[in-house]
């Protein structure tokens, strides 16, 4: 008896999803072989060709995207800008206005570059998602088992994310710190344990050299607070001791004129960006009364202004007779002659105890003799 051949069909030439043209010289030759060399050469050529022209649509769709997202928020670090060059110029004197539109336009341009690097690195991510995603329906295509791919790069990413969670902590903090512009380069920061001049900010880390000179690289992932010590303006702070029976209102006057005469003097290491202000008395302490000066300044100038005015300040005060008190300590050493019988510790201790500041007699000198000892219950002045 003969064996019957089943006739080949057109999954068998064309798989279970046969495509137009596979299809097509199936039916009209009824050849398997032939149908299955179009499928190959024709067939899937096109199909990846499409896939790779939707992906491109894509990456430039999510590139338009992303341009029109960095095109906001450059529109509204300009209006920031305008806002804070239009202050500016409502400086009193030109050379200090001039300067802080300087600063302004140096922040501005640095705020640009910084959203320009954004927006590099989203358009980098997208098309690395959207080829990736292209290249596995290329493979699926080819008629590649993409399970066990999936399935080992799944445990490979679920690996990689469990050895990696501080990596991807610190980019994550850096694309942050770089939108939110919490600092840049240049700035005086303290970052908590440490604190200095950022030299460089990366996605990764921030580096920043203290007063010291050491340079400190801080991975962005451990900066959970920042203080930004130059970050548009900055302001000196001076708590000036004077006595209590000191006039506190001449004490005020005179730290108020040595301020406005550093204001008015315009120089390029002490700028001052508005009128010095005496804010009162900020603390009745125990050897002082403490009066407080504010002084706005342009960034990172606060501690050089506020080390000329405490100089001119206590110049200001000798000049008047103005005393800055400081705690005071006076000691009592008793002597013993040599040949002197050396008297009990109890006797010692009776005697010392005798000795103090509100004594009329002197202290005496200091001299080399053994029976030298520094009295421990002297007071305060």
């Amino acid at each position: 008896m003969a064996l019957v051949v089943p006739a080949a069909t057109v999954n068998d030439a064309c798989g279970p999803d046969p495509g137009f043209f596979c299809e097509l010289i199936f039916d009209n030759t009824e050849n398997e072989r032939l149908a299955e060399i179009v499928g190959w050469l024709v067939e899937r050529p096109l199909r990846i060709i499409l896939i790779l022209l939707v992906a491109w649509i894509i990456k430039k769709i999510a590139h338009k995207v992303i341009d029109r997202a960095v095109a906001r928020l450059v529109r509204q670090s300009e209006t920031d800008t305008e806002e804070q060059l239009e202050s500016a110029g409502k400086l009193d004197f030109g050379t200090r206005a001039a300067k802080a539109i300087h600063r302004i336009q140096e922040r501005q341009a640095r705020s640009a570059q910084r959203i320009e690097t954004i927006a590099a690195v989203l358009k980098s991510l997208a098309t690395a998602l959207i080829l990736a995603v292209a290249a596995l329906l290329c493979l699926s295509e080819l008629s590649i088992d993409l399970a066990p791919l999936i399935a080992g790069a799944g445990i490979a990413g679920l690996a990689v994310g469990f050895g990696a969670q501080s990596l991807v902590k610190d980019f994550l903090a850096g694309m942050f710190i770089l939108v939110e512009d919490q600092f840049g380069v240049g700035d005086v920061v303290d970052v908590g344990d440490t604190s200095g001049t950022i030299e460089k900010v990366s996605l990764r880390t921030t580096t920043l050299r203290d007063v010291s000179g050491v340079v400190w690289t801080v991975p962005n992932g451990e900066i959970h607070r920042t203080a930004n010590h130059s970050q548009l303006w900055s302001r000196a702070i001076l708590d000036i001791g004077v006595s209590y029976d000191t006039d506190i209102d001449q004490a005020s006057e005179i730290m108020k004129a040595v301020a406005d005469e550093l204001w008015r003097e315009n120089r390029e290491d002490a700028t001052i960006l508005e009128e010095p202000s005496v804010w009162g008395v900020q603390e009745l302490g125990n050897d002082a009364v403490v009066i407080r000066l504010v002084v706005k300044t342009d960034p990172s100038e606060q501690w050089g202004v506020g080390r000329i005015l405490r100089a001119n300040i206590k110049k200001a005060f000798d000049d008047v007779g103005i005393e800055i008190p400081f705690p005071q300590r006076t000691v009592w050493i008793r002597n013993e002659n040599d040949d002197a019988e050396q008297p009990s510790p109890d006797s010692v201790d009776r005697r010392e105890r005798t000795v103090g500041p509100g004594d009329d007699a002197a202290p005496a000198e200091l001299s080399g003799g053994s029976g030298g000892h520094d009295g421990g219950d002297g007071g305060d002045e």
